[in-house]
């Protein structure tokens, strides 16, 4: 798994982030964000995702755009991220954006090892998934949810749900009682991905 990292390596909180081409081309950008948002020191550590569809989703599901299935890869990309983990002197926080988003709040599901959840645009409108949440029991204390103003607009029906999603996606998280909040940005799904995602880990950081 190849990483990029950014900040100090020796700072108790680590910012654990999945991410692709477009997500490197900002990356120093996003880290640079969060330095201005937050005075918490902190390191990033970005891991490369090799199949995008595929590492991030939790389970299978048919594609939405594109000739592209979904897959199931979440679990064993998941268990190739833990070992950066590993410190248990330092608390750790998963986030992402987009598919990546989906999973980190998955993430948090299926390990108590993540402090905190930065989601910025996440895919909430994964089949299935809401209920999912709705079944489970999230092991962090503190989620960031956000969603551009204009990406219920989308054509397709399937991402078109996901401001309901996200609506009921947060109401499951109060209901649990984690320290969740919701943001709406301008824009829709393509815009600004480097400052959506500073904001995210900049809440958790600043909110645990």
């Amino acid at each position: 798994m190849d990483t990029f990292c950014f900040g100090n390596p020796d700072a108790q909180k680590v910012l654990i982030q999945p991410v692709d081409e477009h997500d490197l081309e900002v990356l120093e950008s996003e880290f640079n964000i969060i330095k201005s948002l937050t005075d918490t020191d902190f390191y990033l550590i970005a891991a490369k995702v090799g199949n995008w569809n595929k590492d991030l989703s939790p389970w299978k599901a048919p594609a939405v755009f594109g000739n592209e299935d979904f897959g199931e890869g979440a679990g064993d990309f998941l268990k190739a991220l833990l070992p950066l983990c590993s410190d248990g002197q330092k608390t750790y926080y998963i986030g992402g954006y987009s598919l990546a988003g989906l999973f980190a709040l998955w993430s948090a599901y299926q390990t108590d090892t993540f402090k905190g959840v930065a989601a910025a645009s996440p895919s909430m409108w994964f089949p299935g998934f809401t209920e999912y949440m709705a079944e489970n029991t999230i092991k962090c204390d503190a989620v960031y949810l956000s969603l551009g103003d204009k990406e219920a607009k989308a054509r397709n029906p399937v991402m078109a749900t996901v401001a309901d999603k996200m609506s009921e996606a947060q109401e499951i998280l109060k209901a649990k009682g984690v320290n969740v909040t919701f943001e709406w940005n301008s824009g829709n799904h393509f815009k600004e991905s480097d400052l959506r995602t500073a904001k995210a880990f900049a809440f958790v950081l600043s909110n645990t």
